[in-house]
């Protein structure tokens, strides 16, 4: 077992939680069952503890500049308040990770990692600021980082007594305005009960909702403040296991599974992602530039007939089963549509939206469609 654990481990096991092993933590994958923690998001809300992701925060005159030529995306066209979705990239074009870059300050900008490569994307980070008039931080131990997804997230953030806007009204009254206002992929920094915290309208559910940075020492105080307003609202606390089944059905990519250090974004749909206009060079542009091979294979949805979830790993082959054409990356029954879905790298020639495939699932092959992703869109998208 893991020795990692989350400032909010206690709270974890007395709501009766049961853990996995996830990237050296020890982490809640359930607290009561996969299916109702899954619906609670799509349906109400849900409570996740996302602490065991890295955060990296980069300060100086420099720090724009210095993203620039780090990750794959402009970070300095990011105005304070703003994020963006972004990749950490190798001299090859391969996927070192997949990050949210938060611009909290004119000369300061917060990386958040996956918890697999926090570590990775600390030290490149560092690396890559070289020669750059910036300083870059890891400061993973300290920042705690609690989710409220879902159509009810909004609603429970005002219910909680104690928020305040950095800057703002004392009393807190102009929380709700603020909130309701902050568009996607936008933080404000706020309090509470005094203690700063780091509002961002992100996640990674499919959902509206936020995600708080904090300190550690207090998130256990605003995870049971969030968790007893919330109840009413439908709130759950929601593990991995939901997390999991709830980016599926988004379409969102998770490393180590449809990412990796030899994957280029423009396989796994990402290509946009790759900002090839931007001034100046940036690691990985020359292997960008070139891209893959015109054989290299690409991500695709699939939705399969029956009950049988096809898992990571599982062989796609063609509709009469004879050739294999690729491997599932990502698979789950659907909470949410009751059918089977999965992502799947393929070979190029059957990646259109319709065509016939099958996946071997326990030594039967079973007919999938290929299909467009998300799998599962909000209707205020």
């Amino acid at each position: 077992m893991s020795d990692r654990v989350s400032p909010l481990a206690e709270v974890h096991n007395a709501a009766g939680a049961q853990f996995t092993d996830f990237a050296g933590w020890q982490m809640p994958v359930r607290y009561s069952s996969d299916l109702a923690e899954h619906r609670a998001v799509r349906e109400a809300a849900g409570l996740f503890d996302l602490s065991h992701m890295g955060e990296i925060v980069l300060v100086g005159d420099e720090a724009a500049a210095a993203l620039d030529y780090a990750v794959s995306g402009r970070m300095s066209a990011l105005k304070p308040g703003q994020a963006k979705y972004t990749l950490l990239l190798n001299a090859e074009g391969g996927v070192i990770d997949d990050l949210i870059v938060y611009r909290t300050g004119e000369d300061r900008y917060l990386v958040v990692a996956n918890a697999s490569n926090a570590e990775a994307v600390a030290e490149a980070l560092h690396e890559r600021a070289e020669g750059f008039a910036t300083q870059v931080f890891d400061e993973s131990d300290d920042v705690a980082l609690i989710a409220v997804q879902g159509p009810n997230a909004l609603e429970i953030l005002f219910a909680v007594e104690g928020f305040a806007i950095e800057g703002g009204h004392p009393d807190g009254e102009d929380v709700p305005e603020t909130l309701r206002e902050l568009r996607y992929y936008r933080a404000v920094a706020g309090l509470f009960r005094e203690h700063p915290v780091l509002f961002a309208r992100t996640g990674y559910t499919g959902e509206d909702g936020f995600e708080l940075f904090c300190a550690p020492d207090f998130a256990k105080e605003l995870w049971e403040t969030i968790a007893e307003v919330g109840a009413p609202f439908g709130l759950l606390p929601a593990g991995l296991a939901a997390r999991d089944t709830l980016r599926l059905e988004a379409g969102m990519p998770l490393y180590g599974h449809e990412l990796d250090a030899t994957t280029f974004p423009v396989q796994a749909g990402l290509g946009r992602v790759v900002d090839l206009g931007k001034p100046g060079d940036f690691v990985g542009r020359a292997a960008s530039e070139q891209g893959p091979g015109a054989d290299a294979r690409v991500l695709v949805g699939l939705t399969g007939d029956g009950r049988r979830a096809a898992r990571a790993d599982y062989a796609v082959f063609t509709e009469d089963g004879t050739s294999e054409i690729g491997v599932v990356t990502s698979g789950a029954l659907s909470p949410t549509l009751g059918v089977p879905v999965a992502m799947a790298y393929v070979d190029p020639a059957y990646r259109e939206p319709g065509t016939a495939v099958t996946v071997e699932v326990r030594g039967t092959k079973h007919p999938y469609t290929v299909t467009v992703l998300p799998f599962y869109k909000r209707k205020s998208n």
